[in-house]
Order: structure tokens, then C-alpha cells, then sequence
């Protein structure tokens, strides 16, 4: 049971790294600073890959484990409270994903506005230019 409390702690540690990370990143977006968006999801990969095999450990422990009574009330406690602090982790990083999301679609939404103003500017520019006089230049010579 000592190994599934610790693994247990270490997830909320990467779940805290995970959160923080977002945290960070969700200060950058709303300053329309995006310049670190691939570091961002490159590390946050990483950090799920890590949830991904505790997870995988996790179940390997709780399969082995044939009876839950020869278990400890303090160490029901402390697993109980180990996935409480989780819970709370994933709904506040649920939260966090759907902030970055609406930064990022912000941040398009600007982007293929601008694509489209450039587009009739260049369209309004290109109505007024004059014919180029180069080709009667040279055949004048």
C-alpha cells in the first residue's frame, strides 16, 4: 500500500508541474505573447507521458493488491486524500485547457481577420495602379 500512496503523490506532483505550466502559459497568452506555444505543448506532452506510465504502475500495484482490509486506516486515509488533491488537480487543469483553448481561437479568429484585410487592401490597391509605361519606353528606343 506505501507504494501506491507514493505513486499517488508523485502524480499530483506532475498534475502541480502541469498546472503550473499552464498557469505560466495562460499569463503569456493574454498578453498575445504566443512564442512559446511549441515549448508549451512539447512539455506538456512530456508531463502526460509521465501521468501515462504512473497510471500504468498504478494499476500494476492494484491488481497484486487481492484484499483491501489488511490495509491500515491511515493508509485508506491517505489515499483517500492523495485522490482528492487529484481530483481537484484535473478539474482545475479542465479549466485551465479551456482558457488556452479560447486564447488560442482569439488568436486565430485575429490572425485570418488580418489575412482578410490584407486581402481587400492589396485587391483596392491593385484597382488603382496605372499602367506600366516600360513596354512603349522600350519600344520607343
Amino acid at each position: 500500500m506505501l507504494r501506491i500512496i507514493s505513486l499517488l503523490q508523485e502524480k499530483n506532483h506532475y498534475l502541480e508541474k502541469f498546472y503550473s505550466l499552464n498557469e505560466t502559459e495562460i499569463v503569456n497568452f493574454s498578453l498575445g505573447n504566443f512564442d512559446n506555444l511549441e515549448n508549451f505543448y512539447n512539455t506538456r506532452e512530456r508531463i502526460l507521458e509521465i501521468l501515462k506510465y504512473i497510471d500504468a504502475q498504478l494499476d500494476l500495484e492494484n491488481s497484486e493488491i487481492p484484499d483491501l482490509d489488511r490495509f491500515s486506516v491511515d493508509e485508506r486515509r491517505q489515499v483517500r486524500e492523495a485522490m482528492g488533491i487529484k481530483d481537484e488537480y484535473v478539474s482545475r487543469i479542465i479549466e485551465q485547457d479551456l482558457e488556452v483553448l479560447s486564447f488560442i481561437e482569439a488568436a486565430k479568429s485575429n490572425i485570418i481577420r488580418e489575412l482578410q484585410d490584407v486581402r481587400r487592401v492589396r485587391k483596392a490597391v491593385g484597382g488603382y495602379k496605372s499602367p506600366t509605361f516600360t513596354k512603349r519606353l522600350d519600344e520607343e528606343i
